[in-house]
């Protein structure tokens, strides 16, 4: 009698009563999840990164230090370089630079809700860029090509197994040559442009762009004419 009387009950509830029930416990769960990828899972990074002696600023609900470096931009961006002044990087980065001074040189920061760590010494960031395990993660946005910039873990791994020995010291020697000739080519040139004041004004992106290629294509030069020369000796 007592169950018969419960069905009864459970069947005199309104549809539209569970529905709203299930739909509270939907967006319950959905809350939960948008908090923990807001809040939670940036305070347990902190504490992680606090926790290896990492300094650095505090982490701020969904803007990060965004805030701070927009503003310090457009403070360093308001004022003018002195004129021949080649400390450029307080007005490139002027929040980079001030994290650095403040939090050392192995410091962190935050780009909204993903935390940044600033690597200065040398020494680590080798020990970073080298590590053969695949952890160093980008940003996910192509610069120019699907090359290994833009490669993440294992991939990124093979393709620097693939690459390493294209860039083993002694062919790195072989080339140092061809880079010589084509960078005291371009000084030349730049010499020549100065006007009788000594100076110039000179757009050096294109230059760049075009050295590249010229070491490149004089390298290859070399080499194919070493090659012939030990295929096909001279003879007197």
């Amino acid at each position: 009698m007592v169950v018969g009387s419960a069905f009864a009950a459970a069947a005199s509830v309104p549809w539209s009563l569970l529905a709203g029930g299930l739909l509270g416990l939907v967006l319950l769960w959905a809350a939960g999840q948008l908090l923990d990828r807001l809040w939670w899972q940036p305070r347990r990074l902190e504490r992680a990164l606090r926790a290896q002696g990492l300094r650095g600023t505090s982490y701020r609900f969904l803007t990060g230090d965004l805030k701070d470096i927009a503003r310090m931009n457009q403070e360093a961006w308001s004022r003018p370089l002195p004129l021949r002044c080649h400390d450029i990087a307080p007005r490139v980065a002027p929040f980079l630079c001030n994290n650095i001074r403040e939090h050392g040189k192995t410091s962190m920061s935050w780009f909204g809700r993903i935390p940044k760590v600033t690597i200065v010494d040398p020494d680590v960031a080798k020990d970073v860029l080298s590590n053969k395990f695949g952890h160093f993660e980008k940003l996910k946005f192509k610069l120019m090509t699907d090359g290994l910039a833009n490669q993440d873990g294992e991939k990124w791994a093979k393709h620097r197994r693939i690459l390493n020995p294209g860039f083993h010291m002694e062919k790195l020697k072989r080339m140092l040559p061809a880079f010589i000739a084509c960078c005291e080519e371009l000084v030349s040139r730049w010499a020549d442009s100065l006007g009788s004041d000594g100076s110039c004004e000179l757009d050096v992106w294109p230059e760049l762009r075009n050295l590249k290629g010229e070491c490149h294509f004089s390298d290859r030069i070399q080499q194919q004419l070493s090659s012939r020369k030990k295929n096909f000796p001279v003879t007197g």
